[in-house]
């Protein structure tokens, strides 16, 4: 069980939060996801909301149509059954009434009360018809032959005994044939809808109901009205009465049919209605008076039209500002993970021994930071490993230069004064026999030998090493005669200055030894000295001989440069006093090398002030 359950720990860490993605990833798709989300839910929220103050509102709008629209039938009905009532009190209609069997109706009363139906029905074009029933004695109806309704055809409608039996009118649709003008020509198939106000009359005497008032109205006033107020651009207005029978539609057909149940339907909620199945908006109100339904009717598109269009709005301008935020994310991550990865690939350089250059700072925050402190530490650490390097290097020229002054103190047990007193015997039998050259050779070798063996400080002043420096070169003189000649510059105030014993020499003999010797012309060695800077003077070993090559040249430079400690390396005396002078100085002083092919080379020694 808790392996499965770390499994599935492992698993939601690696796909969920991305563990084993780079860093590049996980910031450009979290960074991106904390934007979206927001977004995402942003648009919901107030596509949501606009869409509940939408419906709202179109609810106000449609309750206020629909009351304008009740107010109006109220009243017009209002009117047509107070024309009922002047009919039913009018004189010969009361007369009429009081008629108990047909056998006593006068010859007069029935014209009398069809001229008073006429009268009112031709006062108003949208009444269609007036209908009189005195039960079982008298039918007036003003409609053509053709179209009279029997007494048996209404009592067999459903609305004729639900009118109230005391003398309340009761409003309903029905269809009846469809008159032209006042022809009033008929048609079975031609019908039209009416609405008819159905009225008991009262016997005045018993105050028992004898008989039926009917009035029939057209829509034509009604067709107007609501057209004028048409909701929105494809919905519409219908009326229901208590049973469920359209009162109103703008199709004729459905006038007098029972409504559909998603329209019938509407006390689900209080006073609007989302019908989702025929994707259909109500708002409705109830007349008490009529006891009708009104009700507005629209396409739940049609009313979503402004949401719809500010929901898309609103996800483009998402998925733009998501696409920027990725992007952005993008760079932000590849501006932090790029230094990141230069660090890295540093480390690894330094992790193998190489520690040559630095990671570039490109910024101030914290990776800058930590870069600059990285950096600082590596070339600390260069420095540490450079010295502990030098350290061994110095121990082990110290144990060599011991084991060579051993070997040498084995190899030489001739005492240096028994040399010296040699060298000035042989000088003194050449000043005997006037060997001027012999006496002066002889004395410069033995100051040659004396201070190179004499037990003296590691540093001397540049004014001896020139004069030891001359001695080589007078000795050379007897060798080479006319080939060679040597000049030396150097200021007063140098003179005094401080190099590494033994430098000169050596140096020297390297001018005769490949300036001089593989040559048959003349050479010129010249030694001067100039002031680099405030702290730095240049001494300068010229020879005007063959010079060096580029290939070779190249080689002893970058030996120079690497400070190498190989006994197979050759060069050994140029190499010995660069240490030399880097030990007793600094690193940042020693020798370099100048030449150009058959124009001569030049030796510099760059010493401290």
């Amino acid at each position: 069980m808790k392996s499965v359950r770390n499994r599935t720990t492992d698993l939601l860490t690696r796909t969920v939060f991305l563990r084993d993605k780079s860093l590049i990833v996980k910031l450009s798709v979290f960074s991106g996801l904390l934007i979206m989300f927001p977004m995402i839910i942003f648009t919901l929220i107030s596509y949501t909301r606009f869409s509940e103050v939408l419906q709202e509102e179109a609810h106000d709008y449609n309750r206020q149509i629909n009351e304008q629209i009740q107010f109006f039938v109220e009243g017009y009905l209002r009117d047509f059954e107070i024309e009922t009532l002047k009919i039913i009190n009018h004189p010969d209609t009361i007369t009429f009434l009081k008629t108990d069997t047909f056998q006593h109706l006068h010859e007069q009363t029935v014209p009398a009360v069809r001229k008073v139906l006429e009268n009112a029905a031709y006062s108003r074009s949208d009444i269609v018809n007036y209908t009189m029933i005195l039960d079982d004695v008298q039918i007036i109806d003003l409609a053509s032959t053709e179209q009279k309704q029997s007494l048996l055809q209404l009592q067999n409608e459903y609305w004729y005994n639900l009118v109230p039996p005391n003398g309340q009118s009761r409003m309903i649709v029905r269809r009846i044939p469809r008159t032209t003008g006042r022809a009033r020509t008929s048609s079975t198939k031609n019908e039209q809808p009416v609405i008819t106000i159905a009225k008991r009359l009262i016997n005045p005497q018993t105050l028992q109901p004898m008989g039926m008032l009917i009035l029939d109205v057209n829509y034509k006033r009604l067709h107007e009205v609501v057209n004028r107020v048409r909701p929105g651009h494809s919905g519409y207005l219908y009326i229901l009465d208590d049973s469920g029978r359209y009162v109103y539609h703008p199709k004729n057909t459905k006038i007098g049919t029972m409504a559909e149940h998603s329209e019938r339907n509407i006390h689900a909620a209080d006073d609007y209605l989302l019908n989702r199945k025929e994707n259909l908006f109500l708002t409705w109100s109830e007349s008490e008076v009529l006891d009708w339904h009104f009700v507005t009717s629209i396409p739940f598109s049609e009313l979503m039209e402004g949401a719809n269009s500010i929901r898309n709005t609103i996800f483009l301008t998402s998925i733009v500002f998501i696409i920027i935020a990725f992007i952005m994310s993008f760079g932000l991550a590849t501006s932090l993970i790029n230094p990141l990865k230069r660090l890295r690939n540093f480390i690894r350089k330094v992790e193998v021994g190489d520690f040559t250059g630095k990671v570039p700072v490109v910024s101030k925050d914290e990776i800058g930071m930590l870069t600059h402190g990285f950096n600082n530490m590596v070339e600390r650490l260069d420095t540490l490993m450079e010295e502990v390097y030098a350290s061994k290097i110095k121990e082990i020229e110290m144990n060599l230069r011991q084991k060579e002054t051993e070997l040498k103190m084995l190899q030489a047990q001739i005492n240096p004064h028994f040399l010296y007193n040699s060298l000035d015997t042989i000088r003194g039998m050449a000043l005997e026999r006037d060997m001027d050259d012999i006496s002066i050779m002889a004395e410069s070798l033995a100051q040659l030998l004396r201070y190179n063996i004499k037990e003296e400080a590691a540093k001397v002043t540049i004014k001896q090493e020139i004069l030891i420096g001359e001695k080589y070169l007078r000795i050379q003189k007897y060798r080479f005669e006319e080939k060679l000649t040597y000049h030396f510059d150097v200021p007063e105030e140098l003179l005094e200055k401080k190099i590494a014993k033994f430098t000169l020499q050596p140096l020297l003999e390297n001018c005769v030894v490949h300036g001089l010797e593989p040559q048959t012309g003349h050479t010129n060695i010249t030694i001067h000295a100039k002031t680099l800077d405030s702290n730095t003077f240049l001494l300068l070993i010229s020879d005007t001989g063959p010079g060096i090559d580029e290939e070779q040249l190249e080689k002893i430079t970058t030996l120079l440069k690497s400070d190498q400690n190989n006994d197979k390396v050759r060069h050994i005396g140029i190499m010995n006093v660069h240490k030399r002078i880097r030990h007793l100085f600094g690193n940042e002083y020693g020798l370099f090398i100048t030449s150009t092919l058959t124009s001569g080379t030049t030796v510099g020694i760059k010493l401290p002030l």
